[in-house]
């Protein structure tokens, strides 16, 4: 079944964001190369590091990655020193992932350098505006949006 004509006079988002992550990935790959790393290196400290580390199959999941591919990126990680595998003691079979401190002052040097990213890309807003923006863009990507129902419960007089 074809789709009806798009109100051209709609605003639409999507385009503008896709604009707006493709100018902040080609900025923050440029900023993490000297330091060493890819986005996906940067994603995966973090994690380590909100964790203060978690098992090879929990940063999979985490992660959303296939075990062979972060077995690829935890070798990467583990070459340079950023992060470390040990056996549990609990369970020999599984490792346990955790940052070094190498990798922690890694991912701070990173996240400096992001920061800069953020100020060139976003220099258009001023603070309050980006922090909106943040606090939207959080909202969007949440794992979970509420149900009609559970927003009808919040608040009794949702329009759902």
């Amino acid at each position: 079944m074809p789709a009806g004509p798009v109100d051209q006079t709609e605003r639409r988002s999507g385009a503008l964001l896709d604009h707006l992550a493709r100018r902040m990935r080609l900025r923050s790959e440029s900023v993490l190369a000297p330091l060493g790393l890819r986005p996906r290196h940067l994603v995966a400290l973090t994690v380590l590091r909100e964790a203060g580390g978690m098992s090879q199959q929990g940063l999979a999941g985490r992660l959303q990655l296939d075990g062979t591919n972060v077995v690829g990126l935890l070798n990467d990680l583990e070459t340079a020193g950023l992060v470390e595998r040990r056996r549990s003691p609990e369970d020999r079979r599984r490792h346990v992932v955790s940052l070094t401190q190498t990798g922690a002052r890694r991912l701070n040097e990173a996240e400096c350098a992001l920061a800069s990213v953020e100020d060139e890309v976003l220099g258009a807003l001023d603070p309050a505006e980006r922090e909106t923006l943040y606090d939207l863009l959080r909202r969007a990507t949440s794992e979970v949006p509420p149900t009609c129902a559970e927003a009808a419960e919040n608040d009794p007089d949702s329009l759902c």
